[in-house]
């Protein structure tokens, strides 16, 4: 099955995961086209709300695995605006975007596509849910820091050495069984 049919049909991300890296560490767009127009809309449809509200929303929807840049945000909500879906009013010289009649319109009218969208992103947010946590990230950079600085103060001596293996495969085994 294809990639575009695997997520038509609900089957997930497409063979680079949910975050969007592939094999090759290359981010891949996390949503089909179209998905974020529908996105950015459905979330201005729950409130009215500025680009940076939206970019956070967006992030927040997929568990932080992807954050739209504004370069792809501010372009899409001009579309929306242009579309007539979605109609900016000025508030401390920052745009509110708020929906439409004929944006409402358009939502209903992509209800299903909505739904499985919906899908998609649950499910990136559920399986990105603990790996960007910042208390993992800043755990893991203090261990590696505390090694390196060990390191570099001169040489280890055999148990030294047989001391700091076995913490580390401590902590991995830890790690394993959490």
């Amino acid at each position: 099955m294809h990639r575009e049919q695997r997520a038509r049909h609900g089957f997930g991300w497409g063979e680079r995961g949910p975050h969007g890296f592939g094999r090759s560490g290359r981010r891949e767009r996390v949503f089909e086209q179209g998905d974020l127009r529908l996105l950015l809309l459905q979330l201005i449809a729950e409130k009215p709300r500025h680009g940076y509200e939206l970019i956070k929303a967006v992030e927040d929807s997929v568990g932080g695995a992807y954050s739209p840049s504004p370069g792809v945000v501010y372009p899409t909500l001009t579309l929306l605006e242009d579309l007539g879906y979605a109609r900016p009013t000025e508030e401390g010289g920052k745009k509110l975007y708020t929906i439409t009649p004929e944006g409402q319109a358009q939502l209903d009218s992509q209800a299903e596509a909505l739904a499985e969208l919906k899908g998609r992103v649950d499910q990136a947010a559920a399986a990105s849910r603990g790996r960007d946590a910042p208390q993992l990230v800043r755990a893991m950079e203090n261990l590696k820091t505390a090694l390196r600085l060990r390191l570099t103060r001169g040489p280890l001596s055999d148990a030294q050495v047989e001391a700091l293996a076995a913490a580390l495969d401590a902590a991995a085994k830890a790690v394993e069984q959490a």
